[in-house]
């Protein structure tokens, strides 16, 4: 059996984000004055980048209000493109309203940042949300990492300099897979010599120091004596033109080194002799030497946190319902993000994100669906458009792609893989043939008790092909004897459950795909307590007393090891750790100056489980009845719901009841204090 803890082991519920007042922004905005010529394209950015004025601000409201259009547009765009994200494009574009409408009042930047499980969508929605905005041009996506040492870029200046990006005008910073940045190592101990260290500068204040003395004084010599080399040339009778232009490489580094607010295309076509005044203008001024302000800068920090999204270390298994991973990961709080992230920052840097966290869920299994359909109406309309040949997809074939293709914890990449594998592939064929005959309809479907794709062309010709998806494949390996020790041994632990908690699993499976593991049994979240543990730990036991109540002890398999190690240790914890046991009350779980001999408990450690592997075994003889029927129900279908288990187990006279997934199994606490929970 496969128990599964909450992310952070608590009972907690998905926390909101601190956002800047988003409802009574967005009511404001209608009349609050704005800048002309600060946002997008159509609003063109002013070239020189001012010092945000102390005094009233001129307004263009008509302005206002068509980018306030244009960010409901791009809200209904990213809606209509990413599927069970709603909530997530509604939260991102609450939170940029004022940054995109009026980032004249930013005094800081504004931090937003995302985090979610791979392939939920977290880069792509910051792309298109880009787009949306007509913000290419003032766009950069970033990827910071100590651990590349042959980069010459070690600073985040560097990196905006690139861009032409550092100055204090609006734009977007993606700063993505900031996991690999981490400063502290496995240990929790500072990695000395990190990189873009000026990251930090950038989150906390919004300003950066981009130039450098030696820079400036470079770069003017090389313009004070290019002048003068041309002057000298001319004197002595030289063919040369004194007032050919300086090009295009040595312009951009003198208008991002010295700020210069003309364009790169105007001063390429400058000479040395035309720049110099402007150089020493810029030297004696001193402005040129301090930092950037980027308080007008949406900043989005992107990233996988596997600490807060425990679930998503379950690669393996293809086989977990994905509304059951999606209302684990829906529990996961900004306390739990944050966290996480102390255990890759110093506590300092963590304050710096801020408090405004974007928490993806794992999608849900309509997601999935959806994502599939929309797939298939995709190719259809493709096939259409580019041959003439109407397509009629079948919802076999959709359900195959589901199947073969969803790893809940990996999200859509797989699915689109599999969209091509199964349908385009076969597609394929049916196309030459339909082409071949001259056919104008093909409808295409799968027979799953003979394997093979069916493509009836106009009605009349069916082309047949074999095909079993590959993780159908994988699934099939498993039969026979093998298949009922797995069923026999998950129906134990579910038996136990439902007798302990009065609970039907979430989901209870014994044909699944992954090699290397046997099936499984999804039980909810569990609040750990002095009686649960006693309970959770009969539970593990279950499935390999259930190999030998069934099949004789000759025949139980070590398929029982990971159950037996993990009641082990919750009866370690019991004993040493929390005190629940009444003999030992001292904690043996301390190190260093304050370890203690751990050999003293491990004797009533011994005798507790002993005790439990014989109260499981009375469970199991007490419903065999319901074991073997249980059993065999679960050799033939492979899987079973929590609805399937319990009207079985209501049939065998066991009180049961389901849960949804995101059900918390907790004692009456509010109950005993005659309050409803609520502070």
């Amino acid at each position: 059996m496969k128990t599964r803890r909450t992310p952070g082991g608590r009972c907690v519920r998905r926390a909101g984000f601190l956002c800047v007042s988003s409802a009574a922004i967005s009511s404001s905005l209608v009349t609050s004055p704005l800048t002309r010529g600060t946002v997008g394209q159509n609003a063109p950015m002013a070239k020189k980048a001012a010092p945000k004025p102390a005094g009233r601000i001129t307004v263009d409201r008509d302005l206002m209000r068509t980018r306030n259009d244009r960010l409901d547009q791009a809200r209904t765009e990213l809606k209509s493109v990413f599927v069970g994200i709603d909530a997530i494009v509604d939260e991102i574009i609450d939170c940029i309203r004022v940054w995109y409408l009026m980032p004249e009042v930013l005094t800081r930047p504004l931090i937003v940042n995302l985090w979610g499980m791979t392939g939920v969508g977290k880069t792509d929605l910051v792309r298109r949300l880009v787009r949306a905005l007509d913000f290419q041009e003032r766009f950069a996506e970033v990827e910071l990492s100590n651990g590349d040492t042959t980069s010459w870029i070690t600073s985040v200046s560097t990196v905006l300099d690139r861009n032409t990006l550092n100055d204090s005008r609006p734009k977007i910073v993606l700063f993505d897979e900031i996991q690999r940045f981490n400063t502290l190592d496995t240990d929790g101990k500072p990695i000395q010599d990190t990189k873009f260290t000026d990251f930090w500068e950038l989150l906390s204040d919004g300003r950066l120091a981009r130039r450098e003395r030696a820079s400036l004084d470079s770069l003017y010599s090389e313009v004070y004596f290019g002048a003068k080399d041309s002057r000298r040339r001319k004197d002595r009778g030289e063919d040369v033109d004194p007032d050919s232009p300086i090009g295009i490489w040595q312009a951009q580094s003198l208008r991002q080194t010295f700020g210069l607010e003309e364009s790169v295309e105007d001063l390429a076509g400058r000479s040395n002799a035309e720049l110099l005044p402007e150089l020493e203008h810029a030297l004696r001024r001193k402005r040129i030497y301090e930092p950037v302000d980027h308080s007008s800068t949406l900043i989005l920090v992107s990233g996988n946190l596997d600490d807060a999204f425990q679930v998503a270390r379950m690669t393996d298994e293809a086989d977990v319902d994905a509304d059951i991973f999606h209302a684990f990961t829906e529990k996961i709080s900004v306390v739990d993000i944050k966290q996480a992230l102390t255990k890759r920052f110093k506590p300092e840097q963590v304050s710096r994100f801020g408090n405004i966290h974007l928490i993806y869920p794992s999608l849900r299994r309509v997601d999935f669906e959806e994502l599939i359909s929309k797939e298939i109406a995709r190719i259809v309309a493709s096939t259409k458009e580019r041959f003439g040949i109407d397509v009629h997809v079948g919802d076999a074939i959709a359900e195959l792609i589901y199947r073969n293709g969803v790893f809940p914890s990996q999200g859509v990449r797989p699915v689109l893989s599999s969209v091509i594998d199964v349908l385009e592939r076969n597609l394929a064929f049916s196309l030459f043939e339909a082409i071949s005959q001259g056919a104008t309809r093909i409808e295409l479907d799968y027979d799953a008790q003979k394997s093979e794709i069916r493509a009836s062309l106009d009605g009349a010709t069916v082309v047949t092909r074999p095909f079993t998806g590959r993780l159908d494949q994988a699934r099939q390996r498993r039969t026979g004897d093998i298949l009922a020790n797995v069923s026999v041994h998950e129906a134990g632990h579910a038996v136990a459950y439902a007798v302990e908690f009065g609970l039907a699993p979430l989901q209870l499976t014994s044909r699944i795909a992954a090699t290397y593991a046997a099936g499984f049994t999804f039980p909810h979240d569990v609040l750990e307590t002095r009686d649960s543990m006693v309970r959770k730990i009969r539970v593990l036991l279950a499935g390999g007393l259930a190999e030998e109540v069934v099949f004789g002890e000759a025949d139980a398999t070590i398929g029982r090891g990971e159950d037996r190690e993990k009641a082990t240790m919750l009866a370690l914890d019991y004993v040493r750790r929390y005190g629940f046991d009444e003999e030992f009350q001292a904690t043996y779980t301390m190190e260093f100056a304050y370890a203690m001999d751990k050999t003293t408990a491990e004797t009533d450690v011994e005798k507790m489980m002993s005790r439990l592997v014989a109260q499981t075994r009375d469970i199991l003889g007490d419903h065999r009845a319901l074991l073997i029927d249980l059993s065999r129900r679960l050799n033939v279908t492979g899987s079973l719901t929590a609805d399937e288990v319990a009207a079985l187990m209501i049939g065998h006279g066991v009180e049961i009841t389901t849960r949804p997934e995101g059900y918390s199994h907790l004692p009456g606490y509010a109950a005993t204090l005659g309050t409803n929970g609520s502070s």
